[in-house]
């Protein structure tokens, strides 16, 4: 098995997830600070995790994910 010796596919999957969580959040018609509340999270963290510039603890994706009204393997999946 071939896997790349960069770290661009980290990248395009960290910002796919921040990506359906945002698509979420805006269908709800929720604010990043009603999310970020709601989760008792840091704004930059949440920001981080929204904008894919940063890894997200599984825990944190979960209390996001609840926010959401979805299950955290939605936000993982494509």
């Amino acid at each position: 098995m071939h896997l790349p010796d960069d770290d661009d596919w980290l990248l395009i999957e960290r910002r796919a997830i921040g990506d359906r969580i945002r698509v979420r959040r805006i269908r709800l018609d929720l604010t990043q600070e009603q999310v970020f509340l709601a989760a008792r999270i840091a704004r930059s963290s949440y920001q981080e995790i929204e904008t894919g510039v940063s890894d997200a603890r599984i825990s944190t994706l979960m209390k996001i994910a609840r926010v959401l009204g979805v299950h955290v393997t939605d936000l993982l999946r494509s």
